[in-house]
């Protein structure tokens, strides 16, 4: 391999649940920016938080902000950072990161009941989706207060792990129990189409972990779930998925990992093989991390590129979408890795 990548691991003091890059200011005192959340079960009550930390010392946070409970979900638009958490609230941090302008929308039988897995911005408003089977849209009111609508509560029939936008009026969501759905609001909030994976050729019964959507496909959705299983879902054939990576897929897809696939991205840095043009059929390589510490590009009909192979559980990781040379990954042995990657860097021999 020509020019290999650089990895940077940084200690921390608690257990890391989930990173995320915030957008790049040229105004930042401290350069590029990460959040983390955050988890010391020996703290007690003040045990979860939201970091904010400087890439030159992750070890060192510039701001923090306790939550009422250990983060499920993390994500960031240029307006706010959005934390949800595992008793069923959602928390925004306006860009400037004041704890003092943060605004919540606690759970209770008025949200979410319970974990908050799914959780994505859409423009203006934000979706989250439960393990108590509803999903929500948040948004602002014109008081500025904080107002959730609830689209459908599946009454604990399924829960949700997963939820992606692809447009300021469709989404997708995913979970035990229902497959991947889309959601298109032009036509009454409702789900107009379903898929139900590849669970049934020979592996375990499924759970959809992530879901990602590429922003120039927007017809294309990644899936990330148990025992391996990448996925593809295409709208336009909503009922043949396409497996990038899985254990029992009888030779059609060589698995990534045998764990449980924590989180999916497309890979906006690898260059693929035989992508032609945007009209091709091809799927684009996708990045995952794993339950068993290996994060890896997955390519269809290649064989997955392993980038790290940890002793610990990787929870999390983002590419930066200003650098997409740059990850970011989340080791459950309390420390963040940041991992660059060479121009030439996924360039075989």
């Amino acid at each position: 391999m020509a020019d290999s990548p650089s990895f940077r691991r940084h200690p921390l003091a608690s257990s890391v649940d989930l990173v995320r890059w915030l957008p790049s200011s040229s105004t930042s005192p401290s350069g590029r920016l990460l959040a983390a959340a955050v988890h010391d079960p020996t703290s007690g009550p003040a045990a979860s938080s939201i970091h904010l930390l400087p890439l030159s010392d992750p070890g060192s946070p510039l701001a923090s902000l306790p939550l009422p409970s250990r983060a499920t979900a993390l994500r960031c638009s240029p307006a706010a950072l959005a934390a949800a958490t595992s008793s069923g609230s959602l928390h925004f941090l306006p860009s400037s990161f004041d704890s003092d302008a943060a605004v919540s929308v606690p759970g209770g039988a008025g949200f979410h009941v319970g974990p908050v897995r799914g959780l994505d911005c859409g423009g203006e408003e934000w979706v989250t989706a439960g393990e108590d089977g509803r999903v929500h849209l948040v948004g602002g009111a014109a008081d500025g207060r904080v107002v959730a609508r609830r689209l459908w509560d599946g009454k604990g029939m399924s829960g949700y792990e997963a939820a992606r936008w692809a447009s300021p009026v469709e989404f997708a969501t995913g979970g035990a129990g229902c497959g991947v759905q889309w959601w298109d609001r032009r036509k009454g909030d409702a789900v107009v189409a379903q898929c139900n994976g590849i669970w049934g050729r020979g592996i375990v019964t499924g759970m959809v972990h992530s879901i990602d959507i590429h922003p120039s496909r927007k017809h294309i959705c990644v899936v990330g779930g148990s025992s391996g299983t990448i996925f593809a879902w295409d709208l336009r054939w909503p009922q043949q998925p396409i497996p990038l990576s899985g254990v029992g897929l009888n030779g059609t897809a060589e698995p990534a990992c045998e764990s449980e696939v924590w989180e999916v991205l497309f890979d906006t840095y690898t260059q693929s093989s035989d992508i032609i043009s945007s009209a091709s059929a091809r799927i684009l390589p996708v990045m995952m991390c794993s339950e068993d510490g290996i994060l890896a590009v997955v390519e269809q009909d290649e064989r997955p590129f392993e980038l790290l192979a940890e002793a610990c559980a990787i929870n999390s990781f983002d590419i930066d979408p200003q650098n997409p040379s740059d990850v970011v990954c989340a080791l459950e042995w309390e420390s963040i890795g940041v991992l660059t990657r060479g121009r030439d860097a996924m360039a075989e021999e």
